[in-house]
């Protein structure tokens, strides 16, 4: 089975297991957090934005890995600085995770978060 099929068979699951280097004591760190699939790359949302100490981890060292049902991915992580890519990360995990208002307009937490991708490496 190819990377993009078992993706998308996994962004079926509620969380995936994020693993950065701590930027301090360069020892690993795993978070639980929740995600989104598209392509060859995972969407995270962070709450505490560029504060957050797992994305001032990926920022010093964007070398990442990624567990999801028992499969591991490395990866790359970014924060997402383009518009369009931006959209679709806030509405994949808005949808996936039901964070929408009765009126179709993204929660706070999706319109605010900042997003993250980790571009999956490899086949």
């Amino acid at each position: 089975m190819d990377r993009n099929t078992l993706l998308l068979q996994l962004a079926t699951e509620n969380y995936c297991y994020l693993t950065t280097t701590g930027r301090v004591s360069g020892r690993p760190h795993e978070i639980e957090i929740w995600f989104g699939a598209h392509n060859n790359t995972l969407y995270l949302l962070s709450s505490g934005g560029d504060k957050s100490d797992w994305v001032k981890n990926l920022l010093k060292t964007p070398a990442v890995s990624v567990r999801v049902k028992g499969q591991r991915f490395m990866g790359t992580a970014r924060i997402v600085k383009d518009e369009q890519e931006e959209g679709i990360a806030r509405n994949l995990l808005a949808d996936k995770y039901k964070e929408r208002a009765a009126d179709g307009s993204l929660s706070e937490w999706a319109q605010t978060a900042l997003p993250i991708a980790i571009d999956i490496e490899g086949e």
